[in-house]
Formats: C-alpha cells, sequence, structure tokens
C-alpha cells in the first residue's frame, strides 16, 4: 500500500530538528479513496519495518517517496531527501486543518 502525504501537524514548542517537530502526517490512499491522520512515529516504524510507502507530488506532478531516519538523539522521523543540505518538500507542506 502507497498512501500520499497531504499535510503535517507540528509541534508549537520549539525544536532543533524540524522533523522531530512534526507531530502527525495526514495522508490519503488514493487507489481506495482513504485519508487518515498517523503520528511521525508511526509512518516511520510503517516505511521502514513494514515496506510502506509514503510519497509527497510536488506542484511539477513529481513524486518524491518519504524516506526513514533517526536524528543523534534517537528520535524517529521521516523525510524526502537522504542530505539535509537539499531542501525538504515534506516541511513545505501545509499544516493539517
Amino acid at each position: 500500500m502507497a498512501v500520499r502525504i497531504l499535510s503535517i501537524k507540528t509541534d508549537v514548542a520549539p525544536h532543533n530538528n524540524p522533523y522531530v517537530a512534526i507531530d502527525s502526517l495526514e495522508w490519503v490512499n488514493e487507489h481506495i479513496n482513504v485519508k487518515g491522520i498517523t503520528e511521525r512515529t508511526k509512518l516511520y516504524d510503517w516505511i521502514k519495518n513494514e515496506s510502506g510507502e509514503a510519497y509527497i507530488i510536488d506542484a511539477k506532478g513529481n513524486k518524491t517517496r518519504l524516506i526513514p531516519a533517526l536524528c543523534p538523539e534517537g528520535n524517529k522521523y521521516v523525510k524526502t531527501v537522504r542530505n539535509e543540505s537539499e531542501k525538504d518538500i515534506l516541511l513545505d507542506l501545509p499544516e493539517c486543518a
């Protein structure tokens, strides 16, 4: 199963890592038209341990897959870039309503 990430819900508290500030992500399974919201760590586990696939489609129609990552403190998160010096379109998604 693959899901398209639509928006993110971030914590208002300051964080050193903007990815860890993401509490949850809103998604849709476009094949069966089902929507949901999943916590960041659960999405990480699903991608990493259950071969789940999550992606973002940018304004040009390009599909970019999310990858699991760990920060030095051991916090689980997801991102779209391998190198943080690149722009990550995940962080540009709108806030969940």
